[in-house]
């Protein structure tokens, strides 16, 4: 019994590691209360097997063995329970809770713990009233799971009613202010703590780094009595991700000891901050490649366009994973390396690497027509991906720009279930195809079912009452970013605002959204729709001054000129395009030709305006005048597919 009250009294750092908590059953087991010797023998003895056979064989032989035992005792459960919890398991771990014979404070704040891991705090808090006896882990576990759903205010009342706290308790509530971004509460509860050891340092740190302010952790760091591998590896995560890598090399060189994660996260953090050879150099001068390595060099290549290079790495890794595929593979894919995409897509498809919707995904960025996008989604139903969220987002994305409404439609539909990225791209795809009541429709639907919109929702909507002329509704939306959602809004949406005032005619109107809007969005694209209006509405005053600002903002670009001068043409002043015709010469700015292109039986064909040059240009024409023309002009009307709907 003596054991037993030892066993609960330590249940804290136990829970904190589960080999330390699985060596100290073994070794510290019951004793048995049965008068009967042999018989509680037999338990002492099967526990220990149980517990070797987590560690050495795995859940399935430990529970093999848990079955057959012909005794158990509330040490076997706690061990079945705890190996459940640790591999992801948690109904198993349930249902054998259920089953305990006499619940115990060690086995209730284990599933405390495991409701609050997989979410259900509800269920936490349920169990938490129940239990007879807590200890200090029931009450941290709680308060850590009220931190991680934002109830901070929630945890911090449990925590001042915890009878009695340990350094995690602290800790945990310093974190729980860090990570929901109150800073000055976490510093205050930091300098209180009555003992801070080298994991409550390094959380307040991470708290400081998490919220972008390096500064204040460094201070923080130097003042450290003791610092662990892991608080050099924040901090110089923290500058990497402060773009400042010159601070972080300083601190590499000066940390006392490196492991794999130092040396990874430098290569990665150099490379995202755009220092490639000095990335390489990190990675060669590493004594021992783990595989993370060699995939955070590739990708580093891959995120530059340096495919030549990240091929060469991965033409000799040692070993090669899924993640090490699926990144040059990606990179392949968003640098318009098709052909080579689809060479190694063959080979993993005959390779022992197993495919997953990441795979898919990437692919899918090359297809060009409805045949190779329903390709792999046919891949995708017989691998048994198709309800996966990011592939089903990028089946949608990619149909509907290959010019399949229906089928982006059917792809969105059949998701079995949904996040703000999907109805933003069912949204997209509406207006891009011009049916603007029908992405509103959707907007409203994503509204219902308690999504809340992003910036890149906003610009299709705002884009879907442009197409449907819905002036009042798109100011409303444009507004409620701000006053309802505290979105900014950017110059993709303020150009879709005046796109949306000036195809209706409202010149004036948009012109003061651009005088009023931040200067710093004010660009090319903004004043480009603006000026585009003014030539529409034969609004030649505005047109002038804003071509001018258009031009000044981007001397090398074609298309204000461009503007600017059917402005003047259409109100007969060739004086000033004959003038801005010469600038044009002067700068050396060259219009860039008008194109369109299709894809047919895998072979891409470009029509440059007025170009005569393509094999079958006669019988193209020949077509679009006999047959196309006509019934283009018959045609008023064409009926799209039906709105998505609950």
């Amino acid at each position: 019994m003596k054991r037993l009250l030892r066993f609960r009294r330590f249940s804290l750092p136990l829970l904190q590691n589960s080999r330390l908590f699985l060596r100290f059953i073994s070794s510290h087991p019951p004793r048995p209360s049965n008068p009967n010797p042999r018989k509680s023998s037999g338990i002492y003895f099967s526990n220990i097997l149980l517990s070797n056979l987590a560690q050495t064989h795995g859940i399935k032989e430990a529970r093999s063995r848990f079955d057959e035992m012909p005794q158990r005792d509330v040490v076997s459960y706690a061990t079945m329970i705890n190996l459940y919890l640790k591999s992801g398991d948690f109904l198993q771990a349930e249902e054998l809770f259920r089953q305990v014979p006499e619940r115990t404070v060690v086995i209730d704040s284990m599933m405390v713990d495991g409701y609050i891991k997989s979410g259900q705090i509800e269920e936490a808090q349920k169990l938490f009233d129940e239990m007879g006896e807590r200890n200090v882990v029931s009450w941290t576990s709680l308060v850590s799971g009220y931190c991680q759903i934002g109830w901070v205010d929630e945890a911090r009342r449990l925590f001042d009613e915890m009878p009695v706290r340990n350094v995690v308790s602290w800790t945990t509530m310093v974190l729980g202010y860090a990570r929901n971004g109150l800073l000055s509460e976490a510093r205050k509860l930091f300098e209180c703590m009555p003992e801070r050891n080298v994991v409550a340092w390094t959380a307040m740190i991470k708290g400081y780094v998490d919220n972008d302010q390096v500064g204040e952790a460094m201070d923080l760091f130097e003042r450290m009595p003791h610092r662990n591998l892991y608080s050099w590896n924040i901090m110089i995560f923290g500058y990497l991700n402060s773009k400042e890598p010159n601070k972080a090399i300083e601190l590499f060189a000066a940390m006392p000891q490196r492991n794999e994660i130092s040396w990874t996260s430098m290569i990665t953090g150099l490379g995202r901050n755009g220092f490639i050879v000095k990335a390489r150099e990190f990675f060669d001068q590493m004594p021992k490649k783990d595989i993370a390595a060699w995939n955070a060099m590739i990708k580093v290549y891959a995120d530059e366009g340096l495919m030549d290079e990240a091929r060469e790495l991965f033409d000799v890794i040692p070993t090669r994973d899924l993640v090490t595929w699926n990144t040059v593979l990606d990179g392949y894919a968003k640098n318009e390396h098709k052909e080579e995409a689809l060479k190694l897509f063959i080979c993993m498809l005959h390779s022992s690497v197993k495919l997953n919707e990441t795979t898919l995904t990437s692919f899918l960025i090359i297809c060009e027509c409805i045949t190779e996008t329903s390709q792999i989604h046919g891949l995708a139903i017989k691998l048994g991906f198709q309800s996966e969220i990011s592939l089903g987002n990028a089946l949608v994305t990619m149909y509907s720009r290959a010019g399949d409404l229906c089928s982006s439609w059917l792809a969105f539909k059949r998701m079995d279930s949904k996040d703000v990225v999907s109805w933003t791209s069912m949204i997209l795809a509406y207006a891009n195809h011009g049916c603007g009541n029908y992405a509103l429709q959707a907007f409203s639907q994503m509204l219902k079912h308690g999504y809340l919109p992003d910036c890149v929702t906003f610009i299709g909507v705002l884009s879907a009452c442009s197409h449907a002329s819905l002036v009042g509704k798109g100011r409303k939306i444009f507004d409620s970013m701000t006053r309802a959602y505290n979105l900014e809004p950017k110059a993709e949406h303020f150009s879709c605002l005046v796109d949306l005032l000036g195809r209706a005619g409202h010149i004036d109107e948009a012109k003061a959204v651009v005088d009023e809007m931040p200067a710093t969005e004010r660009d090319e694209v903004v004043l480009g729709t603006l000026l585009g209006a003014c030539r529409v509405h034969n609004e030649a005053e505005i047109a002038k001054e804003v071509g001018e600002e258009l031009i000044d903002l981007d001397l090398s670009s074609s298309g204000g000129y461009t503007l600017l001068a059917n402005v003047y043409a259409s109100h007969g002043k060739w004086n000033d395009v004959a003038l801005l015709r010469k600038k044009m010469k002067e700068r050396k700015v060259k219009k860039v030709a008008g194109f369109s292109q299709i894809n047919v039986n895998m072979k891409n064909h470009v029509f440059y305006v007025g170009d005569q040059t393509h094999p079958q240009a006669k019988e193209i024409h020949q077509m679009l005048k006999e047959i196309l023309l006509p019934q283009m002009k018959e045609t008023e009307s064409f009926q799209m597919i039906q709105p998505v709907h609950a």
